[in-house]
């Protein structure tokens, strides 16, 4: 059994602790339809007091489509510094296939800006050299329905270059399946999948160079604080990376951990603990 978490009331009994912080997006600052107003007001906040705030997502496209995604859905611009995303990564492992085929796993047109400058060329699986997986096709699907597809991809031994790795996130009040449920099915199946984003290093190395860059200097990995709703993308990536974190548990984990009700602090601790992170607190929602 692991100890109890701490318990707190919002972010601001962990802000002095904290120079900088790296923020999930989807689930915590918003949920697929528009954004949580207290989770704007924290970040906000917490940059007037002085903190740097960067948003790290594992969205499959670049960051300039998502920052008007989020001017969309009401999340304005002075709640962060900056933003970080699984596209961003994406992007740099696609390029190794410059002048080549490869085969698109997603919306057909919703993640254009992914291939922007990269000379790929999108096609069937019987001529590309790699599967670029950015979600399921729609949000109704699951990953069994693709087993059929991935058998021709295996045959083929194409390699599988996943730009979400979240299996499931919230959309309105709805779950549903995302990138990383296809990639962890193909890999079940013996393919070949490399992940970009959360949890793995060069994310956040990325959003921890945007924060220093933000704050004009250095900032001490004791002093960011992770803030994520998934235990196998931001506590896994919290702990990989060595910063604490605060577990939003009012998303994808809500209905298991009865966030909303009467939440047991040591249910949500034996959920975290596989991932090892070390947890400064959790909220339902974030809030300051």
């Amino acid at each position: 059994m692991s100890a109890p978490l701490p318990t707190i009331s919002g972010l601001s009994d962990l802000s002095g602790r904290y120079d900088a912080v790296l923020s999930d997006v989807w689930g915590v600052v918003h949920n697929g339809v528009s954004a949580f107003p207290e989770a704007v007001d924290a970040l906000r906040k917490f940059r007037q007091a002085g903190g740097r705030a960067v948003l790290i997502t594992n969205a499959p496209r670049p960051s300039g489509p998502i920052i008007a995604m989020l001017d969309r859905l009401g999340v304005p611009r002075d709640a962060y510094d900056a933003i970080v995303s699984s596209g961003d990564c994406t992007r740099s492992m696609v390029a190794k296939y410059r002048g080549k085929a490869i085969h698109h796993v997603g919306p057909p047109t919703a993640d254009d800006a992914l291939y922007e400058g990269l000379d790929v060329r999108r096609s069937g699986p019987e001529e590309a050299e790699a599967v670029i997986v950015t979600d399921l096709d729609t949000d109704d699907d699951t990953p069994e329905m693709y087993r059929e597809r991935a058998k021709l991809w295996l045959s083929r031994k194409l390699p599988m270059i996943c730009a979400n790795p979240d299996r499931v996130v919230e959309h309105g009040d709805k779950i549903i399946y995302c990138g990383g449920a296809l990639g962890d099915l193909y890999s079940a199946m013996g393919g070949m999948v490399h992940m970009a984003g959360k949890p793995y290093p060069p994310i956040y190395e990325e959003a921890y160079y945007l924060a220093e860059k933000a704050a004009g200097g250095s900032i001490e990995k004791s002093r960011v604080l992770g803030i994520g709703d998934s235990v196998r993308t931001d506590a896994a990536g919290a702990a990989q990376f060595g910063i604490d974190l605060l577990f939003i548990t009012g998303s994808i984990h809500a209905a298991e951990l009865d966030a909303f009700g009467k939440p047991d602090p040591q249910a949500i601790a034996d959920l975290v603990a596989p991932s090892r992170a070390r947890v400064a607190g959790y909220l339902p929602r974030l809030s300051w």
